[in-house]
């Protein structure tokens, strides 16, 4: 009879602890969610020009939705932190959109936009994946930072997904990968060509070529007719040409993060 108890007492015991194991499984699948960090620049100003710049509203928007409705976690980053500037051109007619339209009247993503983390102080290695936004001002702070440039670094070499659209890609110039290599060279890319910004009158006004310096780095540059949307994978690099691009490369993203 006490043989019979302490065995009807084990098998309780083991069948609750198997209740209470399968509950953590589960709540463990429900909340690993995919982390996307979007980093934005914080700079707003092209030289002498006076011209305003920041980041294009198209390459925001739309990722931004693209992948928070496929369950994404989307978390906003810049190197200042706080609001970032929006190119004044790319939020009026007929650059705007739907997802731009459709931003501007979010409360939930407009607070976020305007109050992104300070990207030094995140830990990037509890990120699945980052997207990069284009836009001139990126030219003159993301481009040369040291902090956003190792973690493309890592995020490449942990076969982690990088995506950038329009001038983004101009901050893989300086990506080198641990053994001394630059990251681009022969891979193939994208991204905002010299003719484009010829036609639209602002490559007296930049820095330096994005086209004509990842080429330099040994890149296999690939373009198609100005606007055109144009996305390009390697591996876990992902880059788009124009601001066309947005939407397809961040639809190709969120099916990458599914695997």
């Amino acid at each position: 009879m006490k043989n019979l108890v302490k065995t009807t007492a084990l098998l309780t015991f083991l069948f609750f602890v198997g209740i209470v194991a399968n509950a953590q499984n589960t709540s463990f699948k429900i909340n690993k969610q995919k982390r996307v960090l979007l980093i934005m620049s914080s700079y707003d100003d092209m030289g002498i020009s006076g011209k305003q710049t920041g980041t294009w509203f198209q390459e925001l928007a739309a990722p931004y939705y693209i992948l928070t409705e496929a369950g994404y976690e989307v978390v906003f980053a810049s190197p200042d932190g706080g609001e970032t500037p929006i190119d004044w051109l790319s939020m009026k007619a007929p650059f705007t959109t739907d997802y731009t339209d459709k931003f501007l009247n979010d409360p939930v993503a407009m607070y976020a936009a305007k109050r992104t983390r300070k990207l030094r102080n995140i830990d990037y290695n509890t990120f699945d994946a980052i997207f990069v936004p284009g836009g001139y001002g990126l030219l003159n702070d993301l481009a040369s930072d040291q902090y956003l440039i190792k973690l493309i670094r890592d995020f490449y070499e942990s076969d982690r997904s990088i995506a950038m659209v329009c001038h983004a890609p101009a901050i893989l110039r300086d990506v080198k990968l641990t053994n001394g290599k630059y990251l681009v060279e022969g891979v193939d890319l994208t991204g905002f060509k010299d003719a484009e910004d010829a036609e639209i009158e602002l490559d007296r006004h930049l820095l330096f070529s994005l086209e004509q310096e990842l080429k330099r780095r040994g890149a296999n540059y690939k373009s198609v007719k100005n606007w055109a949307p144009n996305v390009v994978v390697s591996g876990p690099l992902m880059t788009g040409q124009s601001p066309a691009s947005a939407a397809p490369l961040a639809e190709a993203l969120r099916d990458r993060l599914k695997k």
